[in-house]
């Protein structure tokens, strides 16, 4: 996984452009889908994109930035194959990954610091998925009883 796509809205873009600096030091390839100034705009317009690519398998990981956090992730928690979490500690983000395999990070830019958020980064993109009994609780996250 060398690319990591990225989307945030308004209150997100400052935030997201220093993930996507702190991405490109490590190594990372970032795909931003936007937006591209703090002027107001829909998120939904923004990170419905990078929620059907993941989907879709076009990339196994992904990050959008909102607010709160919380407008993004619903948007692309609309995808049956997406798992996306709303992380605020690198702790949550570490649990996130090992037992939920969050396939997207959402982070709110109004309630974290930007070290915080780079921690949270880190602990998204180098912690694997434990698998095992985690296995069959994620198979039951999209399926409609």
């Amino acid at each position: 996984m060398n690319i990591i796509p990225i989307a945030c809205d308004h209150a997100g873009f400052e935030l997201k452009e220093l993930v996507k600096e702190y991405l490109s030091n490590k190594g990372y390839e970032v795909k931003d889908y936007g937006t591209n100034s703090s002027d107001s705009v829909d998120y939904p317009d923004i990170v419905h994109p990078l929620g059907r690519d993941i989907n879709n398998g076009v990339y196994e990981r992904g990050i959008v930035i909102c607010g709160s956090g919380n407008g993004v992730q619903m948007t692309v928690n609309k995808y049956p194959n997406v798992r996306c979490a709303l992380c605020w500690t690198p702790e949550i983000a570490e649990l996130a990954r090992q037992h939920n395999n969050a396939n997207i990070l959402a982070m709110p830019a109004r309630f974290i610091t930007a070290e915080v958020a780079l921690n949270i980064v880190d602990k998204y993109i180098s912690t694997e998925f434990e698998g095992g009994r985690h296995t069959r609780r994620v198979e039951k996250i999209s399926k409609i009883f």
